[in-house]
């Protein structure tokens, strides 16, 4: 099975350092992006989300600066979704990582038991 994956994360985020150990270690290539640098479109986002059968608020970074600075936490319950993925998109640093996507399938944030149910070979 070859999959293409897309690793959206930040390089000083403990969490990701830990998805990035877990795929070396089970041999799989991702393609590395900088989510404060390029962060993924309202478009992009919005395919997270159809993908995804999360709700949309665990794709916020809610132990972030960024998200306490905009008081989200009081504003994403009465939001609707495109104000959330508005905000979403309009800052990296909001979005909750690492994001693994292989097109047809996302993953938010580290798991192991996670990982090896979506992502191992």
């Amino acid at each position: 099975m070859s999959m293409e994956l897309t690793f959206y994360g930040y390089p000083k985020c403990g969490t990701c350092r830990k998805a990035e150990k877990w795929f070396s270690e089970n041999k799989i290539g991702i393609t590395y992006v900088n989510i404060k640098e390029n962060p993924p479109s309202r478009e992009e986002i919005t395919r997270f989300l159809d993908l995804s059968d999360r709700p949309i608020k665990k794709f916020f970074n809610t132990s972030g600066q960024k998200y306490r600075e905009l008081g989200l936490k009081d504003k994403v319950e009465s939001a609707s979704r495109e104000e959330l993925i508005e905000w979403l998109a309009s800052d990296g640093m909001l979005l909750k990582r690492p994001i693994v996507t292989d097109g047809e399938q996302v993953t938010v944030g580290f798991r192991e038991d996670i990982f090896n149910q979506v992502w191992a070979p």
